[in-house]
C-alpha cells in the first residue's frame, strides 16, 4: 500500500550497503518513479549515444573540466553538437543531471547515485540519504547477492568505493563520504531492508514540505 508524501529522496551508497535494494522498496512504497540504471536509458535516449557506452562510464571520472561547466553553467538548451569534444564521461554527467533535475520537476522520487544530493541541493523538498554498512556486511553481501567471488571481494569492495568516492568528489569538489552532505546516514547492517525503508520515510514525513 502507497502512502503520499511529497518529496524527492536521493541515496548514495556506499558498495554492498544494500542502497540500491533499499532505494527500490521505497519508491515501491510511496509509488513514486525510481531513478537509478534507469538514468543510463534516458541519457542514451535524449543525447543519441549508446547505453553500453554511458554504462562503461558510469560513475567514473575520467577527466578535467572546468568545475564552473560542470555543475550549472552548461546551456542544455543549445543542443549536444557543442559537447563533442568532451570526454564521453562528462557528457554522461551532464545528462544525467539534466535528466535528474527534470524528474525532480516532475514530482516525487527516488534516485539513486550520480550525485543526485549535489544536483538538487538548491530544492528544499529533498531529502538527501548516505547509506552505509560495516565491512564484514558488505563483503557478505557482495558474494551472496552480487556474485562477486569471495578471493577477490575484499579487493573489488576497495574498489568500488574509490570508484564512487571520485566521481562524487571530481564532479561536487565535495567529499563523497562527507555527513554534512546529507540529511540522514544510515548503517544498513544494523537494520532490515524493511526496517531502514521505515526510518527513510519517517525521516521523509518530518521533510516534507508543509
Amino acid at each position: 500500500m502507497s502512502e503520499h508524501i511529497r518529496t524527492i529522496i536521493t541515496i548514495a551508497r556506499q558498495y554492498g550497503s544494500g542502497g540500491r535494494e533499499i532505494g527500490e522498496m521505497l519508491a515501491k512504497k510511496l509509488d513514486v518513479p525510481y531513478y537509478d540504471k534507469e538514468l543510463i536509458a534516458l541519457a542514451a535516449k535524449e543525447s543519441g549515444f549508446s547505453e553500453e557506452m554511458f554504462r562503461r562510464a558510469d560513475e567514473r571520472a575520467a577527466s578535467s573540466l572546468l568545475y564552473s561547466l560542470v555543475m550549472g553553467n552548461y546551456g542544455f538548451g543549445s543542443g549536444f553538437s557543442t559537447m563533442n569534444e568532451m570526454p564521453i564521461n562528462d557528457k554522461l554527467f551532464l545528462i544525467q543531471a539534466d535528466i535528474i533535475r527534470k524528474a525532480a520537476e516532475r514530482g516525487s522520487c527516488v534516485i539513486v547515485g550520480r550525485c543526485a544530493d549535489y544536483v538538487l541541493r538548491e530544492r528544499k523538498d529533498c531529502l538527501h540519504v548516505f547509506i552505509h554498512a560495516n565491512r564484514e556486511s558488505r563483503l557478505r553481501r557482495a558474494v551472496e547477492k552480487y556474485g562477486v567471488e569471495p578471493d577477490k571481494v575484499s579487493d573489488f569492495l576497495t574498489k568500488k568505493d574509490k570508484q564512487r568516492a571520485n566521481y562524487y568528489n571530481f564532479y561536487t569538489n565535495k567529499k563523497w563520504d562527507a555527513l554534512q552532505n546529507y540529511d540522514l546516514t544510515l548503517d544498513s547492517s544494523r537494520f532490515t531492508p524493511e526496517q531502514a525503508v521505515e526510518i527513510i520515510l519517517q525521516a521523509a514525513r518530518f521533510a516534507a514540505p508543509r
